[in-house]
């Protein structure tokens, strides 16, 4: 999206001081790292929430694993940098009204809740992160990017405005990263080749022409 501040920080350099372990980072990588960690930790209770209710006994407690295990790890980055770092606070679908109702209430289907509750928290998450990263994201494409994005998902909206569609589709590169866990842990998960593939086709589905 070219926001300001997105090639403050060498992802690269990060990743390859990470692999030696938590204490080598700078002040401003650490935070970066840190928030990434807690706010992955923190992603998957609430995105259970929003999908079937099969799914979240399925998960919630693998997934509250992850999220004590990563806290801790981020704990470690920071203290060894001397920062401070925070989880966001992600929408459950309590927290959500979409043209006067409920935010589930027009939302059906496996696939419906899953990319809904997508184009909502990465948003949240996307932000959060930015903050720490130093990357300026317009307060005012936030906003109409999670009006747009709720009502299309969940209401009666039939399309998002360009630079909106732009912006959930480059968030739905998700995918990628479902892939890149599967892979780097060998895992061979039907279910992150499921999440991969959601987010892969809607992301080609908000894909200009």
């Amino acid at each position: 999206m070219g926001f300001p501040g997105a090639d403050a920080l060498d992802g690269d350099r990060i990743a390859a001081v990470i692999a030696d372990g938590p204490t080598g980072l700078g002040p401003n990588a650490a935070r970066s790292v840190a928030t990434t960690l807690l706010a992955d930790g923190a992603f998957s209770e609430p995105f259970c929430e929003w999908m079937p209710p099969w799914y979240e006994l399925g998960l919630i407690a693998p997934v509250r694993y992850a999220d004590r295990r990563l806290r801790r790890v981020a704990g470690e980055v920071a203290a060894a940098a001397g920062v401070t770092a925070t989880a966001p606070r992600f929408s459950r679908p309590r927290d959500v009204v979409v043209d006067g109702d409920p935010a589930l209430a027009g939302v059906s289907g496996f696939r419906e809740r899953f990319v809904c509750a997508a184009a909502l928290l990465h948003l949240e998450w996307f932000v959060h992160v930015a903050v720490a990263d130093g990357i300026e994201v317009p307060d005012g494409l936030v906003d109409r990017t999670r009006e747009e994005s709720m009502s299309y998902y969940a209401g009666d909206r039939d399309r998002l405005s360009p630079d909106v569609r732009r912006f959930q589709r480059l968030l739905f590169t998700d995918d990628a990263w479902a892939a890149r866990v599967d892979d780097a842990y060998g895992l061979d998960s039907r279910l992150f080749d499921w999440w991969a593939r959601i987010l892969r086709e809607e992301g080609r589905r908000l894909s200009p022409g």
